[in-house]
């Protein structure tokens, strides 16, 4: 996945349901319209794939296994308007219908998950710079995370700082309460970092972009931590098709008590491919 504001990885999958995907990509592509009353002066849009054979489940025989396959292709969008930013992202898992489905010993069919997530900057707002130090811009933050019915969405809102890092195309800090819509769970908190350094190693491009969340405060969910550092190579640079157009490298997945069950931890490298226009 391509990092703009925040970028998790695959969440829990759920059955894939065609109409209610193109319904959520032409809802997230409603953010256009709110964008173009204030002019977007930036947009970028991926699609990925990537794949992994080590990702964590229930083990039939009890415990845990690190084991599962997977293939996962990912869409996403990230504009820039007049007061703020826009990002969103669709996670189709399986898409083939091959692979392992979570919590079960059976193949999966296709399963998807979303989120949106629109930002509004009090510098732009109030047309006055709040830059301090390390801080250039602070904003009120959202997510909408949304999985497939009966899965209960889950609200996140809060405050972010986008910080000026030397070398660093962007560093963002977002501090979210998470509000689940599903019965009996507490309301929460969740710590989100996301970066991106272009960098040179001699004469290769890389790129080096990841997140970090940290969720935690919605008994009985367990405080659970995924961060995915990825390492990309500019191959549409190298390769004279573009700079910053194809990239492809390794997203490391780590998620410490996945899905916010207790001791289920996962350590998933994945090889990524990466479209970008």
């Amino acid at each position: 996945m391509m990092i703009f504001n925040k970028i998790p990885a695959p969440k829990k999958p759920f059955a894939l349901n065609k109409c209610k995907i193109l319904t959520l990509i032409l809802s997230m592509c409603a953010l256009s319209p709110i964008t173009q009353a204030g002019s977007a002066v930036f947009s970028t849009t991926n699609i990925q794939y990537l794949h992994g054979s080590s990702y964590a489940d229930f083990n039939p025989g009890g415990g845990f296994s690190d084991d599962d396959k997977s293939d996962i292709i990912t869409v996403e969008h990230f504009n820039v308007w007049k007061y703020g930013d826009n990002f969103f992202f669709v996670d189709i898992t399986n898409p083939l219908n091959e692979g392992d489905v979570f919590g079960t010993t059976q193949e999966s069919t296709a399963v998807f998950y979303g989120e949106i997530s629109p930002r509004l900057s009090f510098s732009k707002l109030f047309n006055s710079k709040l830059v301090w130090g390390p801080i250039a811009d602070v904003l009120l933050t959202s997510t909408v995370e949304i999985p497939e019915a009966p899965v209960a969405q889950t609200y996140l809102y809060g405050l972010a700082v986008d910080l000026k890092i030397p070398h660093f195309q962007f560093f963002q800090v977002n501090l979210y309460v998470r509000n689940s819509r599903a019965s009996g769970v507490d309301t929460g908190q969740q710590l989100t970092l996301v970066w991106g350094l272009p960098f040179n190693i001699s004469t290769l491009p890389l790129v080096f972009e990841g997140f970090f969340d940290y969720a935690w405060g919605e008994d009985p969910i367990k405080e659970n931590i995924i961060t995915a550092p990825r390492l990309l190579v500019d191959v549409g640079k190298i390769t004279g098709m573009g700079e910053g157009k194809i990239q492809a490298g390794i997203e490391y997945q780590i998620w410490r008590n996945k899905f916010g069950i207790d001791g289920m931890d996962e350590d998933a490298p994945q090889a990524m491919v990466k479209w970008i226009w």
